[in-house]
């Protein structure tokens, strides 16, 4: 029995959709209606297209229906003003179980290779970054349908993303030891406005946010000790 709001409602109808539909089911999941929208147009004529912009409900339809064949997963931490939701890898990582047939697409911001591998690794089979087109989003749910891999040809090929010069390294690990940018720049015998720089670089190399960012995804990439 659906909830007495206008989401329950909605839901009712999409599990009635679900039954009768003779086209792959398609579950988008998205806090966003006007992404939800554009996802919509790009798929409607392939898929039966189903949205919601709750992880929890979208875990609670996969459970109780188990009939989907794709799923496309907004990868943003959000809250939804009552409290935090449940975070998109874990998110993943529970459809995954409830479906293991369920191809699911991880709809990530940039196209950046630790974001993909997060997501594949969470048991996300494709990797679609927001700022691809969208013949590159009907690709990746076309390879999902097919439990088959994908991941945006924008995001580097494994071992490229994040090809630091040595100097790169060798100050990125020196942070990483809790050195601060002066020490660092006088171990190497720089300037530390050459070090400065050579930071902005790194960070648009690892697409990170701020030194911290920079250090762990070098860490986790094994780019550093």
């Amino acid at each position: 029995m659906g909830r007495r709001d206008s989401t329950g409602a909605r839901t009712a109808h999409k599990r009635s959709d679900l039954i009768l539909s003779e086209r792959p089911n398609c579950l988008v999941i998205d806090h966003h209606p006007l992404v939800r929208l554009g996802v919509r147009g790009v798929l409607g004529d392939r898929f039966e297209v189903h949205e919601t912009a709750s992880r929890e409900e979208a875990l609670d339809l996969i459970r109780d229906i188990g009939d989907f064949d794709v799923a496309i997963i907004d990868m943003r931490h959000h809250s939804d003003g009552a409290g935090p939701t449940i975070g998109p890898h874990d998110a993943i990582r529970a459809m995954h179980r409830s479906s293991p047939a369920l191809g699911i697409v991880a709809h990530g911001d940039r196209p950046h290779r630790h974001n993909a591998n997060a997501a594949l690794q969470a048991g996300a089979v494709a990797y679609v970054s927001r700022t691809a087109g969208p013949a590159e989003l009907l690709r990746a749910v076309d390879a999902a349908a097919a439990q088959e891999s994908f991941v945006d040809p924008d995001v580097p090929p494994k071992g490229s993303r994040g090809k630091l010069t040595r100097r790169q390294r060798q100050i990125l690990q020196l942070l990483a030891n809790g050195e601060s940018t002066t020490v660092a720049a006088g171990e190497l015998d720089l300037s530390e406005e050459t070090v400065k720089t050579h930071m902005k670089n790194i960070l648009a190399r690892l697409g990170a946010r701020n030194r911290t960012h920079a250090v762990a995804i070098a860490l986790r990439e094994s780019l550093i000790d």
